[in-house]
C-alpha cells in the first residue's frame, strides 16, 4: 500500500489534471462565446460584460440559414468534399503503395522530390495554377477544387508509404501465389489493412475542404456555385458585419459537421500514430 502511494504521488497527478482542465477550458472558451452570441440579440453582443443571452433567440438560426442561402451552399460543399475525400484517399494510397512495394529506377529520388514540394508555399503556385485552370476553361466550376485531389498529396502519400512498408512481404507473396495481381493486392489486401491511415487522411481532407475559403473565392464566381465558406462571407457588408448574431449562428451550424466528425473519429488520431509506422 505504502509502495503504491510512494510510486504514484498525489501532487503530480493533481497538477496534471489541473493543467488539463485549464487547457480544456481555454480551448472551449471561444466555442462557448460563439454559441452564446448566436443566441443573443445584436445589441446584447455589444455588451461585453453579458456572457449569456437574457432570452435565447432561437429564431436566429433559421434567419441566418435563410440569409446565407444555406441549403444550396451545403449541397455544393458536400459534393466537393465527398469527391475530394474519395479522390485523395484512392490516389494517395495508390501512389504510396507503388513507392512502398515496387522497386524502380529513380524511386528514392522521385520520392524525395515529391516530399520537397511540401516546402513550397501555396501562394507561390497560386497564380500559375490559376492560369492553367483558366486556359482549360474550368473557372467558375468545381473542377479546380476537385481535380488536384485526384493526384494525391505528398504528406498523405508519405503516410501510406510508411504504413505499406510495415506489411510483411509474406502476405504479398501468398497473394501472388493465389494468382492476385498488383491491383488486386492493393484493393483487397493493402487497403483493408490500412483503415487507420484511410481514416486520418479522410478526416484531414474533409476538414480542410469543408472549411476552405481561399480556393472557392478564387475559382467560383456564380452565387449558385458558392460553398458554405463563401456563403458565410455574405454577412460581411460594405461597412462590416451587419448582423453579428446571425453570423455566429451560421458559423456554428457550418462548423457542426467538423465537430461531430472529430468526436466520432478521434480515436483514429491516436491509432494512426502507432499503426501508420511513422517511426520508419
Amino acid at each position: 500500500m505504502s509502495t503504491r502511494a510512494h510510486d504514484n504521488p498525489l501532487g503530480p497527478r493533481v497538477v496534471t489534471w489541473t493543467l488539463l482542465v485549464l487547457g480544456g477550458v481555454l480551448l472551449m472558451l471561444p466555442f462557448f462565446i460563439l454559441l452564446s452570441n448566436s443566441l443573443k440579440t445584436d445589441q446584447e453582443i455589444s455588451d461585453l460584460s453579458q456572457w449569456l443571452p437574457s432570452a435565447p433567440q432561437w429564431q436566429n438560426y433559421p434567419a441566418a440559414l435563410d440569409e446565407m442561402g444555406f441549403w444550396p451552399a451545403l449541397s455544393n460543399t458536400v459534393v466537393i468534399t465527398v469527391l475530394c475525400v474519395v479522390g485523395q484517399v484512392v490516389s494517395s494510397s495508390l501512389v504510396g503503395f507503388g513507392f512502398a512495394r515496387y522497386r524502380f529506377r529513380g524511386r528514392n529520388t522521385t520520392f524525395a522530390v515529391m516530399l520537397a514540394t511540401m516546402m513550397l508555399p501555396a501562394q507561390v503556385t497560386m497564380i500559375p495554377v490559376f492560369l492553367i485552370f483558366r486556359q482549360l476553361g474550368w473557372i467558375d466550376t468545381f473542377l479546380p477544387l476537385i481535380v488536384p485531389n485526384l493526384f494525391g498529396a505528398p504528406f498523405f502519400i508519405f503516410m501510406f508509404r510508411q504504413f505499406f512498408q510495415q506489411v510483411p512481404e509474406e502476405l504479398l507473396e501468398a497473394a501472388r501465389i493465389d494468382g492476385a495481381g498488383a491491383l488486386t493486392i492493393y484493393w483487397r489486401l493493402m487497403l483493408p489493412l490500412s483503415t487507420p491511415v484511410i481514416a486520418i487522411v479522410a478526416i484531414y481532407t474533409f476538414m480542410f475542404t469543408w472549411n476552405d475559403f481561399m480556393a472557392p473565392l478564387i475559382y467560383l464566381n456564380s452565387p449558385e456555385n458558392r460553398t458554405l465558406a463563401l456563403a458565410l462571407n455574405s454577412f460581411n457588408g460594405q461597412y462590416g458585419v451587419q448582423s453579428r448574431n446571425l453570423l455566429m449562428a451560421a458559423s456554428f451550424v457550418t462548423m457542426l459537421p467538423c465537430i461531430l466528425l472529430f468526436f466520432a473519429a478521434q480515436r483514429f488520431f491516436i491509432d494512426t500514430g502507432a499503426s501508420a509506422g511513422l517511426k520508419g
